[in-house]
């Protein structure tokens, strides 16, 4: 089908300036809209496709020289535009307008974006808690036992809000629907839009007798302990989620619980990846010779050779001692820096034997 002018679809002429065509398609826009009363889903798809092309400069430019064929066509199909600028939001997925005092509102109730919009299950609320773990408990991974203030179901009535004894019977409001129809008078005309029934919350069905105890609610506040398994290598600043160990709503699934983790800093290790660090210190005569120290690791104490001509810097690796990988049961690496220790103080006799040994190696005794 061959296409309109743009201009001729926007109702404006070829010297328009870009507010007078904004404001055109704002109100095609508003006209035709297919969520309205009286609207049409094609002539919204074609003034749409028209202001993508005339709000831009260098189409505008193309479309005036060449006509259709200079900008491919301008498929009509997306709603990318945003006709509203300065206004608010304009999506493919659903319109959120915002256009100053009570505009916003309205087209949020009209085009199925307000209060009364039916969603799908009701959810409990999502928590957050955060535990302290010290170094070794990340490395192999320990469980723990928290303590949580949260809306839990409530065991005088389980859940339904019904006094024991009592049922649930037809909310007289809604029929038993869940929703109820309100008309209203706008500057489009009346129109229909149908709401959460507020008698009911939705539900169809209230209690002959609301629970004593919650209230008709189905929650109460309580204090529940739970069970958190923290997997070994976990590190600082990570989160577990728990489905289902959040807040519980009446006729709806809980909400999830997401455990924050924090790891005390340790005295003598440090952590990079699965890597755990640390330091240990010889002697200036040792790290000459050779020797075999004893190195502290999450293991326990680890027995190391320092070879002989040892310098300071020199890092060693001890294979398998470092941090658990969350997904198999292989281990990184333990590394031991060496730091060689120069005296500070020397006895007489300690410094004849270094004078003595430079002067040998001056003579190229020890090359």
């Amino acid at each position: 089908m061959t296409k309109r002018d743009y201009y001729e679809v926007l109702g404006v002429s070829k010297t328009a300036s870009e507010d007078e065509i904004k404001k055109a398609f704002r109100k095609a826009a508003v006209k035709y809209h297919p969520d309205k009363e009286g609207g049409d889903e094609e002539k919204f798809k074609e003034v749409n496709e028209a202001y993508e092309v005339l709000k831009d400069k260098q189409k505008r430019q193309r479309y005036d020289q060449f006509g259709h064929a200079g900008v491919g066509g301008a498929s009509g199909g997306g709603f990318g535009g945003n006709p509203f600028e300065g206004f608010g939001g304009f999506g493919a997925e659903g319109v959120d307008f915002d256009f100053g005092g009570g505009f916003g509102d309205i087209f949020s109730q009209f085009f199925g974006g307000g209060a009364g919009r039916q969603g799908g299950p009701r959810r409990g609320r999502d928590i957050e808690t955060t535990v302290a773990l010290t170094f070794e408990e990340a490395i192999f991974g320990v469980e723990k036992k928290i303590s949580l203030t949260m809306d839990d179901e409530c065991e005088h009535c389980k859940g339904e809000g019904v006094e024991p004894g009592y049922s649930l019977k037809t909310c007289d409001d809604c029929k038993g629907s869940g929703q109820q129809m309100r008309v209203m008078n706008s500057i489009f005309g009346q129109i229909q839009q149908a709401i959460t029934c507020p008698t009911c919350n939705g539900r169809g069905k209230i209690p002959e007798k609301k629970c004593s105890v919650c209230h008709g609610k189905g929650t109460t506040r309580k204090n529940r302990e739970i069970t958190v398994k923290i997997p070994a290598g976990i590190d600082d600043g990570a989160a577990i989620r728990l489905r289902g160990h959040g807040e519980a709503v009446q006729d709806g699934e809980r909400g999830d619980l997401y455990v924050q983790i924090r790891v005390k800093a340790h005295k003598k290790f440090t952590r990079e990846g699965d890597i755990i660090l640390s330091e240990e210190h010889v002697s200036m005569v040792d790290a000459a010779l050779g020797t075999e120290i004893d190195v502290e690791t999450v293991d326990g104490v680890v027995r190391m050779k320092v070879p002989a001509g040892t310098q300071s810097g020199t890092d060693f690796k001890l294979s398998g001692h470092g941090v658990p990988h969350l997904r198999n049961d292989a281990r990184g690496p333990h590394i031991v820096g060496i730091i060689v220790d120069t005296p500070t103080k020397l006895s007489k006799k300690q410094r004849e034997l270094l004078e003595q040994f430079n002067t040998f190696k001056k003579r190229g005794l020890f090359s």
